[in-house]
C-alpha cells in the first residue's frame, strides 16, 4: 500500500467519524437536549391552527417531547375574513360570542391508551380558546377522561390563565394540568412543563 492510498484510507475514516459523531449531537433536538418522552412520559399534542402560528408552537412541543402530532381540523377552514376580530359579522367574533355554537371538526383521535399526557395548543381568541377546542373536546370526551390534558397557547396578547379556568368550569370531568403561554417559552419552560404532571 503506497503512501497516498494509506493518506486517503485515513482521511476517508476520520471523515466517516467526524459524520457519525454530528449525527449524534442531534438527539431530541437541534440544541442536542434528550426529548422529554425519555423521561418515561408518552404525549400526544393536539392543536388547532388557523394562521399557522400555533402549528408552529405544537411542532416544538412535539420535537421537544419526542410527542405525536395530531390536528384538530375545522370542517370548513377560517378564511382571513372569517378572522378578522373587529367585524362583528365574522364568523371568528359569532362563534366566540355564542357560546352554543361548535364548529365542526373532520378529525378523529387515535387510541389514547399509550399516551400518558394530551398537549392541548390553540390561538388566544377573545382571551380563551377559540370555540373549535370545545367541539374537538366533546367529540372526544369518553377518550380523554382519566388523562392529564397541559393547555399551551399562542397569543398576541393576554395569557392563558382564562382559557384554562373556561376549561376547567366547562369540562369538570376532566383533568386539566398547568398551562402554558408559548410567547417566549424557552425549551426547559416547555420539557418542565410537560413534566408537571
Amino acid at each position: 500500500m503506497n503512501y497516498k492510498t494509506i493518506t486517503c484510507t485515513i482521511a476517508a475514516i476520520f471523515t466517516f467519524v467526524s459524520l457519525a459523531s454530528c449525527g449524534q449531537s442531534k438527539t431530541g433536538t437541534e440544541s442536542g437536549k434528550e426529548p422529554a418522552a425519555t423521561t418515561g412520559k408518552k404525549a400526544l399534542v393536539c392543536y388547532f391552527s388557523a394562521t399557522g402560528t400555533t402549528a408552529d408552537a405544537a411542532k416544538r412541543v412535539a420535537e421537544l417531547t419526542g410527542g405525536t402530532l395530531h390536528e384538530i381540523t375545522p370542517e370548513k377552514p377560517y378564511s382571513d375574513a372569517d378572522l378578522d376580530w373587529r367585524d362583528s359579522l365574522s364568523r371568528s367574533y359569532v362563534e366566540m360570542h355564542d357560546f352554543s355554537i361548535r364548529p365542526a371538526v373532520t378529525d378523529s383521535l387515535p387510541d389514547l391508551s399509550g399516551y400518558d399526557v394530551i398537549c392541548l395548543g390553540y390561538p388566544n381568541w377573545w382571551n380563551t380558546c377559540p370555540t373549535v377546542i370545545n367541539t374537538f373536546i366533546e367529540k372526544n370526551q369518553d377518550k380523554l377522561k382519566g388523562k392529564t390534558i397541559l393547555p399551551f397557547m399562542t397569543s398576541g396578547g393576554g395569557d392563558i390563565e382564562q382559557s384554562i379556568a373556561d376549561l376547567r368550569k366547562n369540562y369538570p370531568e376532566l383533568t386539566f394540568g398547568a398551562g402554558l403561554l408559548m410567547n417566549d417559552a424557552t425549551d426547559t419552560q416547555i420539557t418542565d412543563w410537560i413534566n408537571s404532571k
